[in-house]
């Protein structure tokens, strides 16, 4: 079934067709018809500014235009009537027979409400977290963790075939640090430290203690007889496995599972670096310089091109990026997504530049930047450097707050804006808190089912109420509100914009709660409670939807 905006669409575009032809615009030149939400009451349910567009090639006034494009449009039922406004504007007023619509394809479609063919089943991979496993994850890697998983989780139901996966970045300087630091508190804890100096940027935290002292408790002292260099793997390999498995475990408690875990290393245990170097030599794409190997990155709108290979003949985290985004598309993705920190913006000029010298189209990378997180406690932000030791860890916050509170919080903003998040009001069980408004919504929702079924009330068939009946503001304002959710989807996953649907629920709850607090669904005049009932029930699907794409719980009792 197609939606109003859809109907109304095409009879735009059959209208705006008929008057260019008239006037001798080809086809081609015609610009795309686009409708849109006016913003203020009075302004109709759509708008269109395509006379105004249309004015210029046509030489022609927009008012005049629109006047000619509205003669042009046909009936239907579902169009009550149009105006033109302002300079140019056409607005639509429709019937309430759009409100049925609505409602019927909410209650009858259910969990498919709202999902979008967007995708064609193309095949998406998100890379996310991917953070060393040099320390816990903090709060900041959990706001990547929960874009990159709502992202994904919009992405399938926008009709991509998605894949998750973790970047385990276990090789190359950090790694040595962090065995390094293990290292020496080990021989601190003997009382020995002289014998393996703590490294100048080494990791200070305290949980390097424990590693150390698990090390200790394992093995005994028996790493004091023998050479530095002999013992430091030990030392590396259970201070990155142990860390992982941490990291492995805190995400699972977050509600964010991967397909992969794909580990850096591998990248030069089968020989992926040297062959993806060998590729862009074959196409030009690499030269050496002063005993380096660089990459003409300059070729693709680098600013200035990058060391592939030291002149020590030592390999660069850009190389195995390049061999790493080429194994990506080797697997046969039609789009990668990364979700980095935004302190890593410098990065992705070079990084698009390596997609395009791989022949692929440089948006088939995209890359969403996370900015900084400032945690709140007592009004206070909390400061968070891994190498000082002085952070809240993700688990921390996830114990104190609830997995549901910290996945909404991590969706309040676009991801490239710096978040506040206030431990105190995520805690709070009161509607200044916005994921507990947001749910609050959906137990009354619940309770209300429930005193139905009570009272022997089944939710009736969208098609035999009267939709009439719904004429109050808070009715409408709920339905229209509804009505949406398939657009933000749509628009959400064409911007990588998974705050939309945080956004969306929120405006949703607020709705509901409006109509709520105005109108009793049960208890009224037989025809009246059962087009409520719809229109609650029709609500209950689009917020449990949204809050599903969020990974959030649509809760039955608060």
């Amino acid at each position: 079934m197609k939606d109003v905006s859809a109907l109304l669409k095409d009879l735009l575009k059959d209208a705006v067709l008929e008057v260019a032809l008239e006037k001798g615009l080809p086809p081609g030149e015609v610009p795309e018809v686009l409708l849109e939400r006016p913003r203020h009451e009075g302004q109709g349910d759509w708008a269109t500014n395509i006379a105004m567009l249309l004015a210029k090639p046509l030489k022609t006034r927009p008012r005049e235009l629109a006047g000619e494009i509205v003669s042009r449009i046909g009936k239907d039922p579902h169009l009550e009537k149009m105006e033109v406004a302002g300079p140019g504007f056409i607005n639509f007023f429709v019937t309430n027979l759009w409100v049925r619509d609505v409602i019927d394809a909410a209650v009858k479609e259910r969990e498919n409400y709202g999902r979008s063919t967007q995708g064609k089943g193309k095949k998406v991979q998100v890379e996310f977290v991917s953070a060393n496993p040099t320390g816990p994850l903090h709060v900041g890697h959990g706001r990547g963790a929960a874009v990159g998983d709502m992202t994904a989780g919009l992405l399938e139901y926008a009709g991509w075939e998605v894949e998750r996966e973790y970047y385990i970045n276990d090789a190359g300087l950090q790694m040595n640090l962090l065995g390094q630091s293990t290292q020496a508190r080990y021989f601190e804890i003997l009382g020995v430290s002289d014998k393996a100096p703590f490294p100048e940027n080494g990791y200070k935290g305290d949980y390097i203690y424990d590693l150390a002292r698990e090390v200790l408790e394992r093995d005994g002292k028996k790493h004091l007889e023998v050479p530095l260099e002999e013992s430091f793997p030990v030392f590396q390999a259970y201070a990155a496995n142990t860390i992982l498995d941490g990291i492995r475990e805190d995400l699972a408690l977050f509600g964010v599972k991967f397909d992969v875990w794909f580990s850096e290393k591998s990248l030069y245990e089968k020989g992926l670096v040297e062959s993806a170097l060998a590729f862009l030599k074959a196409r030009g794409h690499a030269y050496e310089k002063d005993g380096a190997l660089w990459f003409r990155t300059t070729a693709f709108g680098d600013d200035k091109d990058r060391v592939l290979v030291r002149s020590n003949g030592v390999t660069t985290y850009f190389a195995s990026d390049v061999a790493y985004h080429k194994e990506k598309f080797d697997r046969g993705f039609d789009l990668v997504i990364d979700v980095w920190g935004a302190d890593h913006h410098g990065y992705v000029p070079r990084m698009k530049a390596a997609v395009e010298a791989l022949g692929r189209e440089r948006d088939a990378l995209q890359i969403l930047l996370i900015q900084f997180v400032n945690l709140l406690r007592g009004g206070h932000q909390v400061s968070m450097s891994t190498r000082s030791g002085e952070f809240v860890t993700l688990k921390e916050v996830l114990d104190e707050v609830g997995v549901d509170a910290a996945r909404f919080f991590f969706a309040m903003r676009r991801c490239d804006s710096h978040l506040d998040f206030d431990l105190e009001l995520a805690k709070k069980a009161s509607t200044d808190n916005p994921v507990f408004y947001v749910q609050y919504a959906h137990a009354r929702i619940e309770s209300i089912m429930r005193e139905a079924a009570s009272r022997k009330i089944d939710i009736p068939d969208p098609g035999t109420v009267d939709v009439d009946l719904l004429l109050e503001p808070e009715e409408k304002a709920l339905a229209k509100r509804i009505a949406r959710f398939p657009e933000e989807i749509e628009k959400a996953a064409s911007e990588l914009a998974a705050h939309r649907i945080a956004f969306f629920a929120y405006d949703l709850a607020s709705d509901f709660h409006a109509f709520y607090n105005a109108h009793r669904v049960l208890g009224v005049e037989e025809a009246v409670s059962k087009a409520r009932l719809c229109l609650v029930e029709a609500t209950r699907v689009a917020l449990t939807n949204a809050l599903g794409i969020l990974r959030v719980k649509a809760p039955e009792r608060m």
